[in-house]
């Protein structure tokens, strides 16, 4: 049985990052200490979260300890976007990661009715026997 606890996006500084399953829903991270992280969203009724897109390589966050890691919000479009909102809420989470190799930044895009939540869940996923 796996669980998850609730983790800091800054628990990935210093860490190496051997492997990265992308998924349209979320990201799995695979150190080398053993410890595995991920990016989600658990969907309910009325909202959707999701990869929008990644902006650079993600080979470039592995094999080399992270330098960076870092959450940004937003409620407004970037200004490369071009989705016109029609829902009544959506918030950007913008994850940048960086290694002495290059710079990722994952940007993922959730939207509701307003009552739901969209934001993005970060954990590390513990083993239980």
């Amino acid at each position: 049985m796996i669980i998850e606890r609730e983790a800091k996006i800054d628990e990935l500084i210093g860490k190496t990052i051997y492997q990265i399953d992308v998924n349209i829903n979320d990201l799995t991270f695979f150190c080398t200490t053993g410890e595995v992280y991920q990016l989600y969203h658990e969907q309910e009724c009325c909202e959707d979260v999701c990869v929008e897109d990644i902006i650079g390589d993600v080979v470039d966050l592995l094999d080399s300890p992270i330098i960076t890691a870092r959450e940004d919000t937003s409620e407004e479009n970037p200004k490369d976007c071009s989705k016109e909102n029609q829902d009544n809420s959506f918030t950007w989470t913008f994850y940048n990661f960086a290694t002495a190799k290059g710079h990722v930044t994952v940007r993922f895009y959730g939207e509701s009715n307003g009552y739901y939540s969209e934001e993005v869940e970060f954990a590390k996923m513990i083993k239980q026997e």
